[in-house]
């Protein structure tokens, strides 16, 4: 059974992504630096400064769970691998979102437990919209007054399945994948959107499909997984098994399919 987290908790960490959310708002209205890692992937002030804000505040918050960050990967991974709790972080999930000005980016904050991405949550600094989920109470958005409603997938869905096309990554498996949907299941919609928006749409059933066979990594991942399966939906590797989290030596993901619902012929798709 996963870890249940006590409600004050939840909305501690829940806090840290707001504040997060605030510290990214700050840099994002005025004039900043891009630089670039050796991966060539962008890399803005708004990035360390939520970082920061969320590794400080986990380690205080729950010191006994050690916490792994994309702008702290270079943990060892003798160590990582010894972990069996951990907190998975995307300070600014979609950077690239963030230079162009969008606003498609977010904050995500996942606990890892035995593999299992239990616990997750992704706010839209922009908006002030947030989402959260856990294995145990189901999966919520919460909006920037506190209002918060319960998320379902879309079950059954009928044409025209609604298929999320990233704003920043498009490939030609992707294209193929929609090309055989299309012929199987009729008439499409492609809904574009950035970052981990994309399992926030499948959660609250805007979006029956997201299909990834660009590079990811595992904080890309983990608290939208969470949110997605907490409202009735799966996040699946090309064989069918759920994704799993610091499993490996490598923390870039496989491709994955997610699904509002997991009865959808998807692997007939992606032959």
């Amino acid at each position: 059974m996963p870890m249940l987290l006590e409600d004050a908790v939840r909305e501690s960490v829940i806090s840290l992504a707001v504040a997060a959310a605030a510290d990214i708002l700050a840099i994002y209205e005025h004039p900043f630096d891009v630089e670039h890692k050796t991966d060539d992937s962008p890399l803005t002030a708004a990035d360390l400064a939520s970082h920061r804000r969320i590794v400080d505040g986990l380690q205080r918050l729950t010191p006994e769970i050690p916490v792994l960050s994309e702008e702290s990967a270079e943990i060892d991974i003798a160590t990582r691998r010894s972990w069996s709790r951990l907190w998975l972080v995307d300070p600014l999930d979609g950077t690239r979102e963030f230079v162009k000005r969008n606003g498609e980016f977010t904050v995500n904050i996942a606990l890892i437990e035995d593999g299992v991405a239990t616990f997750g949550v992704i706010q839209a600094p922009v908006t002030g919209d947030l989402w959260w989920g856990d294995l145990v109470h189901g999966a919520y958005r919460r909006d920037d007054l506190g209002d918060e409603i319960a998320l379902n997938t879309r079950a059954r869905p009928q044409p025209p399945l609604r298929v999320a096309a990233s704003r920043s990554h498009r490939d030609a498996r992707t294209g193929a994948f929609m090309a055989k949907m299309a012929a199987q299941m009729g008439e499409l919609e492609a809904v574009g959107v950035g970052s981990s928006l994309k399992f926030c749409r499948v959660a609250e059933g805007a979006i029956d499909v997201y299909p990834r066979f660009a590079p990811t990594s595992e904080w890309d991942t983990a608290a939208g997984q969470v949110i997605v399966e907490a409202a009735g939906g799966r996040v699946l590797d090309p064989q069918g098994r759920p994704f799993r989290y610091n499993q490996r030596d490598t923390l870039l993901n496989g491709d994955f399919v997610a699904l509002g619902d997991a009865a959808l012929p998807w692997r007939q798709w992606a032959e």
